[in-house]
C-alpha cells in the first residue's frame, strides 16, 4: 500500500511538472521576442506576388508571436531565389529573429543539380505556406486539338522565355511522361508576352500556366472559352477545373509518377517560409504555430482575398519538412532523369 501511494505521488509530481514547463516554455519564447524585430528576407524583389504577399503576411504575424515583435520586410533577389536561400542557410541569424521567403523552386536546386545552390534543404527549419499551386497545358481555342490523346499524335507549339525556364522544363516532362508531342519556342520574355503570341496565333499554347495566375491575370478566359485546358499538374487537382485530366492520373508506370512527382514538387510547396538550421526548438515552434494561426487569421485571409493572393490551401511547417525529406529521398536514377530534363 505504501508504495501504491508512492507510485501515486509520484506520478502527480511528474504531470504538475509537465504541465507548469509548458508556460514557462511559453513565457521564456516570449521574453526572448519581446521588443525585437523579426526580418523576413524575401528572394525576389520588391512588387511582385511573393514580395505583396510577404509584406501582408508581416503585418499580422506580430499579432500571433509571443512577446508581439515588429516584423520588417526585406528583399534579397539574384539567381532565382539562390542568392537568399544560401544567405539564409549559412549567414542569418540562427535565433529565430530572421525568416525566408523562398521561391518554391529554390528548395529543389541542389537535388536538381544546381551548383551555386549550397544548402541542404531537409535541415531548414519549415514554417508552412499559404498555397499550392496548379500548373496547365492550354491551347488556344483556334488551334485544332482538343484532347490530351490529341497533343500526343500531334505536334502543337507553346511559348518559353528559354531552354532552361520553367515553361521549357515542364513542357520537357509532359513529352517524357505523357508522350506529347509540345514543340517548344523560345523567346517570350514573359508569360504575358507568350499570351499575346497566342491570341495572335504565333504559337498554339502555354505549357506551365498556373491556375491563380490564370484566374488573377485573364478571369474570363476558362468562362468565354478563349483557351483549352488539356491537362492539369501539380500536388493535386484543381476542384474549379475537375473535369481536366490530372497528370498523376496519367502516368504509364510507377517510375514515370515518382519522377513527375519530383518535378512538380516546387507547385506543392506553394510560397514556403522557413527558419535557418540551428534555432531552438521552442521557437520553431512558436513560429510555425504563429504562421499558421496568420494564414488562417480572418482579416489576412480578407486581405489576400483583396490582393489576388490565391491563399487555397495551408500547409503546416512539419507538412512541408515531411515533404522535403521525401522528396529528396527519390531514387537516383529518377533524379538523374530530371537533371537531363532540367538542363543542368
Amino acid at each position: 500500500m505504501l508504495s501504491h501511494g508512492l507510485d501515486k505521488a509520484l506520478a502527480a509530481l511528474v504531470l504538475t511538472s509537465a504541465l507548469s514547463a509548458q508556460p514557462a516554455l511559453a513565457d521564456s519564447v516570449a521574453d526572448f521576442y519581446k521588443g525585437k524585430t523579426v526580418t523576413i528576407v524575401i528572394s525576389s524583389a520588391t512588387g511582385g506576388g511573393y514580395d505583396t504577399l510577404a509584406r501582408t503576411i508581416a503585418r499580422y504575424l506580430p499579432n500571433h508571436i509571443p512577446g508581439n515583435p515588429a516584423v520588417v520586410v526585406k528583399n534579397m533577389p539574384g539567381a532565382g531565389g539562390i542568392i537568399a536561400t544560401n544567405h539564409l542557410y549559412y549567414q542569418a541569424e540562427k535565433d529565430g529573429t530572421v525568416i525566408g521567403g523562398v521561391q518554391n523552386n529554390t528548395p529543389f536546386e541542389p537535388l536538381f543539380g544546381t551548383h551555386n545552390a549550397r544548402y541542404d534543404a531537409t535541415k531548414f527549419n519549415w514554417l508552412g505556406t499559404p498555397s499550392i499551386e496548379t500548373g496547365i497545358l492550354s491551347l488556344w481555342n483556334t488551334v485544332p486539338v482538343n484532347t490530351l490523346a490529341d497533343v500526343q499524335t500531334h505536334e502543337v507549339t507553346v511559348g518559353a522565355s528559354g531552354a532552361n525556364s520553367t515553361p521549357s522544363f515542364y513542357a520537357r516532362i509532359m513529352n517524357e511522361t505523357l508522350g506529347t508531342k509540345l514543340k517548344i519556342i523560345n523567346g517570350y520574355e514573359s508569360q504575358t508576352h507568350a499570351f499575346l503570341a497566342m491570341e495572335r496565333g504565333e504559337i498554339d499554347g502555354y505549357p506551365s500556366v498556373f491556375y491563380s495566375s490564370l484566374m488573377s491575370t485573364k478571369p474570363t478566359w476558362i468562362k468565354e472559352k478563349k483557351i483549352k485546358l488539356l491537362v492539369q499538374f501539380g500536388p493535386e487537382k484543381e476542384p474549379a477545373i475537375a473535369d481536366v485530366p490530372f497528370a498523376l492520373d496519367l502516368a504509364k508506370n510507377a517510375d514515370d509518377k515518382q519522377m513527375m512527382e519530383l518535378a512538380f514538387s516546387p507547385l506543392a510547396s506553394g510560397r514556403p517560409y522557413l527558419l535557418p538550421p540551428g534555432v531552438p526548438e521552442d521557437r520553431v515552434a512558436a513560429l510555425r504555430k504563429a504562421m499558421i494561426e496568420t494564414f488562417k487569421d480572418p482579416e489576412f485571409v480578407a486581405e489576400g482575398e483583396k490582393r489576388g493572393l490565391g491563399l487555397n490551401a495551408v500547409r503546416t511547417g512539419e507538412q512541408l519538412q515531411d515533404f522535403m525529406t521525401r522528396m529528396y529521398g527519390t531514387p537516383a536514377h529518377l533524379v538523374e532523369r530530371i537533371k537531363k530534363l532540367s538542363g543542368n
